[in-house]
């Protein structure tokens, strides 16, 4: 099936072109801890190995940032990397890597009293000045809170990109043309929704396409097939990533996916629904990364799939996240949710909290409040 192929602006991204006629490259995040470097390298090199085109690895720390100097000099791997609140780390991690992600809705965690402009003026110089691209990587769960304020709360896309839109106008008014955008939900629908809203405004700047929190595979592969069906079905995308819950050792399964997915579409073999079920219980759950505070977190989301499928007629949606990066914001969406801490586990019903609970203790609690809910469904 030959697709009609979005002419973006080509990006180098070390020792690949992403954009344009150029092939889609499917990207990983390690899930090792940064610091260590050993664990990581290796972890880096399986990805690049089964085909990664870009390797992503967490900074959140000076140390973080000293290892990646080591693992750097350690793997062939073309390398990304995920600076999260800390936009003043690029100045030490630029010179390591070949490209620099950051997301607009964390800009504001540091330094608060300084403009947005300055921090991303400042990551841009770095880029510049060590020769990398850039990923302005926006996300559901962490839109600037500026732009969530002018609109309905149940409007999550038009903040998502008029964020997208406003820093894609001043990372260009800096000079500077070698980024790439992400929009990500854990919702395909509206991964979908989004991505082609902003391609319609601004077709010539590439996307890096992804699901976010997919959650275990099968269905987290279900799930990214939807959105990138429909996306790259229509020449929209030119970097992937296949989100999905998985132990360190498993993690290449992710750029399978993203291949598998890929190689069917352009053969025309396409396999998933336009939308997903929407009367269904709807499980998201992050993918394993450095930021995991607990391993014991990818056990808690596999048995919160095994004791939930009695639920699975209902339009219920639960969240399982692994870090405090992510875990408090990302689940506000959800009905049900939990973000895991070293010991103990956040249960949420919606934006309220309701209590921290050991690993052992989660599910029970987790069963109580899903029961009450369905009661609630069923009028009872």
């Amino acid at each position: 099936m030959e697709i009609q192929r979005q002419p973006t602006r080509d990006v180098k991204i070390g020792n690949i072109v992403v954009g344009n006629a150029n092939d889609i490259a499917v990207q990983s995040m390690t899930a090792t801890k940064t610091t260590n470097v050993e664990a990581t390298v290796k972890q880096a090199d399986a990805l690049h190995q089964r085909g990664a085109g870009v390797v992503r690895i967490a900074v959140d720390s000076v140390k973080d940032a000293e290892s990646l100097a080591e693992i750097r000099s350690q793997t062939e791997a073309n390398l990304a990397v995920d600076l999260q609140e800390n936009f003043r780390l690029a100045e030490q991690v630029a010179p390591h890597v070949d490209k620099i992600r950051y997301n607009p809705g964390h800009l504001y965690h540091h330094q608060k009293d300084k403009p947005w402009q300055d921090k991303v003026r400042f990551i841009v110089d770095q880029a510049k000045k060590h020769d990398c691209a850039i990923r302005i990587g926006v996300n559901c769960g962490s839109v600037d809170p500026a732009k969530k304020e002018k609109y309905d709360p149940t409007d999550s896309i038009t903040p998502m990109l008029e964020s997208a839109l406003e820093h894609c106008e001043f990372v260009e008014s800096l000079n500077f043309e070698r980024f790439v955008v992400s929009l990500k939900d854990s919702d395909p629908s509206k991964v979908v929704e989004v991505n082609k809203r902003f391609s319609a405004k601004r077709p010539e700047i590439p996307l890096h396409l992804g699901v976010t929190e997919a959650g275990m595979p099968p269905d987290g592969i279900i799930k990214t097939r939807i959105a990138f069906e429909q996306l790259i079905g229509h020449g929209i995308g030119d970097t992937v990533r296949v989100s999905l819950t998985l132990p360190n050792d498993r993690k290449p399964e992710e750029i399978d996916a993203g291949l598998s997915i890929i190689n069917d579409i352009h053969s025309g073999r396409f396999r998933s629904v336009v939308k997903l079920n929407d009367k269904a219980l709807n499980i998201i759950s992050c993918p394993s990364c450095s930021r995991v505070e607990n391993e014991a977190f990818i056990e808690l989301a596999e048995s919160v799939k095994e004791m939930t499928t009695y639920a699975k007629d209902h339009a219920i949606t639960i969240a399982v996240m692994g870090c405090r990066v992510n875990g408090p914001g990302e689940t506000d969406d959800a009905d049900l949710g939990l973000w895991c801490g070293p010991a103990k586990v956040n249960l949420k019903r919606g934006t309220e909290a309701i209590g921290a609970y050991g690993y052992d203790e989660i599910l029970p609690k987790l069963k109580q409040e899903l029961d009450q809910i369905i009661a609630k469904q069923n009028g009872n």
